[in-house]
């Protein structure tokens, strides 16, 4: 099931197995998810590597290094370029998307119908997997059980592959709601809402929003945030309890944000020119 819970500065959301999918503890930022965080939040997500390097330099991240993480990179086929600019691969244009949207509150009116897509294949490799998941929690689904994945209607369904049981219809047998809190956390979805909220709060109030000195502690609460909105399931107002914080956090994040990419595309535009 797909959960949010402990949101914290340096994590990233992780499926776990079994039961609601969390947002785990992981590494701090390196220069791998440095560099994807700011391809991330650029549109078009293209940008010099003089600009990555500069941006490295500003968290204590050494050119070699961050040159290497690029490399490796475009091998794996994350990033597309050729030493002198970057921008995200294929796989991962998905992930912005689903990025961009949490970004907006559902708009969609909701029909009472539910979808489902269930694996039919007995046996996958673990890298089909991976990309299933990914798939999945890029559409906003829950994980009822292992290979069948749910959510309201009120968001479209994946492009359907082979393999896969897609339906849509009327839920029976168990209120919606109680169906929406078994594949989501609510309640920790939204303490994680009030608590990113409040961060960016104190954020606004405590730092210098206008310095190039600044933006690796405002980074890193947005990339927080952006990683939080990425995984929210973005449910319709009829699943969403009274008083939902998610909103508020949107609204706070849009207007730091307005400021913040001033100041980043400033410094990346600067550090492009030499």
């Amino acid at each position: 099931m797909s959960k949010i819970g402990n949101t914290g500065r340096t994590r990233d959301v992780r499926d776990v197995g079994d039961g609601p999918s969390t947002v785990t503890v992981t590494a701090p930022l390196n220069a791998r998810s440095l560099a994807l965080s700011v391809l991330l939040g650029t549109h078009p997500p293209e940008l010099p590597v003089r600009a990555l390097v500069a941006l490295a330099d500003l968290f204590g991240i050494a050119p070699g290094t961050m040159r290497t993480a690029l490399s490796r990179m475009v091998s794996t086929g994350e990033l597309v370029g050729d030493g002198g600019r970057y921008e995200l691969g294929p796989s991962l244009l998905a992930r912005q998307t689903a990025q961009d949207a949490g970004r907006r509150a559902p708009e969609a009116a909701w029909d009472r119908q539910w979808h489902s897509v269930i694996v039919a294949a007995d046996q996958r490799h673990v890298t089909e997997r991976r990309r299933f998941r990914t798939g999945m929690a890029n559409h906003r689904f829950g994980e009822l059980r292992p290979d069948i994945w749910m959510r309201p209607s009120n968001l479209p369904t994946p492009p359907v592959e082979a393999g896969w049981i897609v339906t849509t219809g009327s839920l029976s047998g168990v209120p919606a709601d109680e169906l929406a809190a078994r594949l989501w956390d609510l309640p920790a979805i939204a303490a994680d809402a009030r608590r990113l909220t409040g961060r960016l709060d104190d954020l606004r109030r405590s730092v210098d929003w206008s310095t190039v000195g600044s933006i690796p502690a405002i980074f890193v609460e947005s990339a927080s945030v952006v990683r939080f909105l990425r995984s929210e399931p973005l449910l319709p107002v009829e699943l969403t309890p009274a008083g939902w914080p998610v909103d508020r956090l949107r609204q706070t994040y849009d207007e730091a944000e307005t400021a913040f990419q001033a100041l980043l595309q400033g410094f990346l535009r600067r550090a492009d020119r030499g």
